[in-house]
């Protein structure tokens, strides 16, 4: 109950920080089109300087431990979550198919999930979600820009993983254990950049709510299918796996509910870069964010139960 308690009123600060970016917006403080510069900086350089900032933390045995298990089950989650959404979206229009999947299989574990891990479990937990976010850009590199692009060029992927703005989590992970001492004026400024990760990204999802027509938004079929297979179907199926393998703890918890947030916000740059379904995608995107406000505390609250 502590769980779902704390994560509701974590969730209510993330919604207040949504309200001042829609205010921001229909106030002219900045065009919706702009949104896409404040977007680009928390990409390339907040979010990692974000990670890179969780592996500068001592080394730790159990940590450690924790560490791999977090990718171990991130990666099991992750493939399950490709599953489900395959199965959802078998028997959808081709034209709607790839951007329907892509919007069931991954989560905004970045912008929503990290703000709410580090409210919840503090550095620590963040050190556990960022090993979770190393393999969730590994799968969207590359089986979800083969699958929404339509392409299977190995070397594109490999260039799209290469110069995947997170991949510094790999020189993290090589700082973490090889144990790297890194002066002060490197970690303060990482650190005060990554400190930006969580009011920036709600700052642009409300930017996005702001300038969206919801009326509009909704009356497209596609949308209820992706919004219950990503905030219902796919987190429920894996809260039973991990039930059905005994797994409980921190990093388990923190797994699901990373996996338990809305739809990934890239979903609709991909949507516009390789001409999707862009009313599907921006829906998915916003009603899955609105809805997480009470979809999330409760499922904190089944994983209390299930897991506690």
């Amino acid at each position: 109950m502590e769980l779902a308690v704390i994560t509701a009123k974590q969730v209510a600060e993330l919604l207040l920080m949504i309200l001042a970016g829609a205010v921001c917006c229909k106030a002219g403080v900045f065009k919706p089109k702009e949104k896409s510069v404040l977007a680009n900086l928390l990409l390339y350089l907040v979010v990692p300087a974000m990670v890179l900032d969780s592996y500068m933390v001592e080394y730790d045995p159990a940590t450690f431990h924790n560490l791999m298990l977090a990718f171990g089950l991130g990666a099991l989650v992750l493939l399950v979550g490709l599953g489900v959404a395959f199965l959802a979206s078998f028997k959808v229009q081709k034209d709607a198919r790839a951007i329907l999947w892509f919007a069931c299989a991954f989560s905004n574990a970045g912008y929503m999930g990290f703000p709410l891990i580090k409210a919840l479990f503090g550095s620590e937990g963040l050190l556990y979600a960022s090993g979770f976010v190393t393999i969730f850009n590994i799968l969207i590199w590359t089986i979800g820009y083969v699958v929404v692009s339509g392409q299977v060029d190995p070397k594109q992927t490999v260039k799209a993983v290469v110069t995947c703005p997170c991949i510094i989590a790999v020189v993290g992970l090589i700082i973490y254990l090889a144990r790297i001492p890194l002066p002060e004026v490197l970690t303060g400024p990482i650190g005060a950049i990554g400190d930006m990760n969580t009011p920036l990204s709600m700052i642009i999802t409300g930017a996005t709510i702001a300038s969206s027509d919801l009326k509009k938004l909704m009356k497209n079929k596609n949308l209820f299918l992706t919004w219950g297979v990503r905030m219902l179907g796919v987190p429920a199926v894996e809260l039973l796996i991990f039930a059905l393998l005994g797994l409980h703890g921190t990093v388990p918890t923190i797994v699901l509910l990373l996996e338990a947030c809305p739809c990934a916000a890239i979903t609709t740059m991909f949507a516009i870069q390789f001409h999707h379904d862009e009313e599907l995608a921006a829906g998915a995107v916003v009603f899955s964010t609105l809805s997480s406000i009470l979809t999330l505390p409760l499922y904190a609250l089944l994983l209390t139960m299930v897991l506690g």
